[in-house]
């Protein structure tokens, strides 16, 4: 387990903690945790698995219509229930019967579980019928409380990235093509490039992806940001790469989220090279993209070294590189303090 979430126990750091940080066999999680969001604010807390299944099945049919493979195993009941009620071939009832039975035989066991345990903070308890079949879930206040704060509103657009990038990985067997993930920062989308096997393939946006792992703050003052308010910014600047001097400063490792008042306010950062203390921030954010596993663990190792070490002398490279050519350092005054 990373250290994500020690540094921050919150109700929003276990959540991202869960959706970030999982090891995934199926998009089961995903598609549970935008359920989860989607009927936080239910009138009643007990939810009947028949109730959880319409928006549950809802969400891997429509994945299901954009990339078919959804597992790692190699044939699931439940997902051919949903291929079929997209070919028009199973009723809705019959299809949320069929979800009710086999779709969270696994995902709820498994939801909070990140690592060797499961998250200190529970979203629901599981009422199930000695533990299988039929029965219902409660939802907890962490999970109402975390749909109420000021991150609750991006959440569901963070469930929604990592689930695209996932599926992509599994569909296109990522780990072994060596297809790293780029990013278009004017257009705030993640991509994979054209090659000889594949077209390029739009993912999903820069921020949604990358929120998360910065618990929705600005990556240099720590103020929390509502995920609609940042903005994309290249931590060395993009000039680096305009004037030919860092011709990879377009990649994942090197951006992140700011606010605007960091970003281009009367004191932000511009063409300054960021402190010290922001580069080993842009280091340990990096390492997280590597805990999260595929695909973003092998674009990060790809574009930036196979270890830590080799991920940090590659930081001081680029910070030499900027300062030489930038020469002015820039630190922000931080207001958040999770770190």
């Amino acid at each position: 387990m990373t250290n994500f979430l020690a540094q921050a126990p919150t109700f929003d750091a276990n959540w991202r903690a869960v959706v970030l940080f999982g090891r995934n066999v199926a998009s089961y999680k995903f598609a549970l945790a935008k359920t989860l969001l989607e009927i936080a604010a239910r009138d009643d807390e007990r939810v009947p698995l028949e109730e959880l299944a319409a928006p549950f099945a809802r969400h891997l049919c429509e994945h299901l219509r954009l990339v078919d493979k959804q597992t790692t195993s190699p044939s699931s009941k439940f997902l051919d229930a949903c291929r079929t009620f997209n070919r028009g071939e199973l009723s809705e009832d019959a299809l949320i019967g069929t979800t009710a039975r086999l779709g969270f035989n696994n995902v709820l066991d498994a939801f909070h579980v990140v690592g060797g345990g499961p998250v200190p903070m529970r979203f629901f308890e599981d009422e199930r019928n000695g533990g299988r079949g039929g029965g219902a879930i409660r939802l907890t206040d962490n999970l109402r409380n975390l749909t109420i704060s000021l991150q609750g509103g991006g959440l569901a657009d963070e469930a929604e990235a990592r689930w695209r990038l996932v599926e992509t990985a599994w569909y296109l067997d990522l780990p072994r093509a060596g297809i790293a993930v780029q990013a278009d920062a004017a257009q705030d989308l993640l991509y994979l490039p054209a090659d000889h096997r594949i077209r390029r393939t739009s993912l999903t946006r820069v921020r949604g992806a990358l929120n998360g792992y910065q618990r929705g703050r600005c990556f240099y003052c720590r103020n929390e940001v509502p995920l609609a308010a940042t903005e994309v910014d290249h931590f060395f600047p993009w000039v680096l790469k305009e004037r030919g001097e860092m011709r990879d400063a377009d990649n994942v490792w090197n951006l992140v989220l700011a606010c605007r008042t960091c970003n281009r306010g009367e004191r932000g950062k511009f063409a300054a090279v960021p402190s010290d203390r922001l580069v080993a921030r842009l280091h340990e954010r990096n390492n997280w993209l590597v805990d999260s596993h595929h695909p973003l663990r092998e674009t990060i190792m790809l574009q930036t070294g196979v270890d830590r070490e080799a991920r940090a002398s590659f930081l001081r490279l680029r910070q030499r590189i900027a300062l030489d050519a930038l020469v002015h350092k820039w630190q922000p005054a931080e207001v958040g303090k999770d770190d």
